[in-house]
This record gives structure tokens, sequence and C-alpha cells, in this order.
């Protein structure tokens, strides 16, 4: 069966049961349980020097509301890497590369960070739709302008993580396709080919962890803004 290529990226059932449920709970299962000993393995250390750092450099600049939401940013963001990275491995499928999850996980975040903002300092949170000093003729473009700026976020978010995962594995596939059809005709090209490969599977995996962090800064900049 001659599959498009795009075709990778839909989501298969069984049994009238969609598969994305699998890998949507498989990352959860790698991470490992807290012990009353400071390390128990490598595992662990690793694990924890990683959620420390990355709490760290996260909430830096935050206040003490803003640190209240370190454990949701943080285990959003530790699933985010593990789908993202699991989704490279062979037979395997990426949540992540479908919009309509990540606008489900950029949706809500946001909304959050506003009707926070909205809750405890309305006036501040409305004074980010005007610049200060702006002159009297532009306030009514502005005050839009910032509008549909902040409706956007959202949209950005989803969009962004879904396009540059979708672009890496399009990539993968098409040069990987290359790769074999050049193999009985020209060897040499056809190994060039698959050095490529195996420097764009490297690049994927830096794409798959940093976008993840984009994606968690992001919202951090958003909750900053209205703390």
């Amino acid at each position: 069966m001659t599959l498009a290529l795009f075709d990778q990226f839909m989501i298969s059932t069984f049994m009238c049961i969609p598969l994305i449920l699998l890998p949507m709970t498989l990352p959860w299962i790698l991470i490992t349980s807290q012990h009353k000993k400071w390390t128990v393995n490598r595992l662990t250390a690793i694990q924890s020097w990683f959620l420390f750092y990355s709490t760290k450099q996260l909430m830096a600049t935050m206040n003490m509301k803003g640190q209240k939401w370190a454990l949701l940013l943080i285990s959003l963001m530790t699933f985010l890497i593990l789908t993202n990275l699991l989704g490279l491995l062979p037979y395997t499928f990426t949540p992540t590369t479908q919009l309509s999850m990540n606008m489900a996980l950029a949706i809500p975040m946001w909304l959050a960070t506003v009707l926070l903002g909205m809750r405890h300092q309305m006036t501040t949170s409305l004074g980010h739709l005007l610049p200060e000093g702006t002159p009297t003729l532009l306030i009514p473009p502005l005050v839009l302008i910032e509008t549909i700026s902040l409706f956007i976020r959202p949209l950005a978010l989803g969009v962004r993580l879904t396009a540059n995962l979708t672009a890496g594995h399009l990539l993968i596939q098409l040069i990987s396709t290359a790769s074999m059809l050049l193999m009985p005709t020209m060897p040499t090209i056809s190994l060039a080919t698959t050095t490529i490969l195996l420097l764009l599977t490297v690049l994927e995996l830096a794409v798959a962890m940093i976008q993840a962090y984009v994606f968690v800064l992001l919202l951090t900049l958003y909750l900053q803004e209205n703390i």
C-alpha cells in the first residue's frame, strides 16, 4: 500500500480506540519516583538535577505568586520533552504534531494567566493594551492591535510547536526516502544523504527539547505580565 507523505501524522485507531492515548501516557511512566534517599541511581540524579535547574531558570524572575506555578509548568515541560523525544523513535507517533492537542494545552494555560491578571490587578493588565505616552489619535488603533495580539498568543504557541515538529519529521521522511531510492543506483550519494539524515536527527533531538522549553518559557512571560 502506498502511503502519502502526511500519513505519518494521522492518528491510527485499533478497534475504534485512538492509539494517541498510548504515547500520551507513556512519558509519565518513564519519570522515576522520588525516594527518601538523596540519590538512588544515576537516572534519579539526572532527573532531579534537570528539574532543579529548569525550575531555577524559569522562575528566577517570578515573585511568590508566580512561583506557585512552578510545579505545573515544569510538569508540562517534562511531558512535552518526553513526548517529542519519544516521537522520534521508529514506528511511533508524536502527539504534539497535532494542532488540536497543542491548542488544548496552549489555550487553557494562556487563559489562566489572563484571568489571573484580571482578578488580581485588572488596571495593570488592561494597561498593557495601551502603551504609556500614546498620542490621542493612535489610541483606538493601538488598543485594537494589542487586543488582537493578546488573542493571537495561544494560536502562536500551538502553531509554533506544531510547525517545528512537523517540519522536522517531514524532512526526515523525505531524506530517508531519497536515501533508500538512491541506494541501488548511486550508493555514494545515498551514503552522503544518510550522513545528512543522521545530522538532521541530532538536530531534531535538540529541536524537540528546545521547542518544549520555548513553549513553557513564553507561558512564564505571559504569567509574569499578570502577577
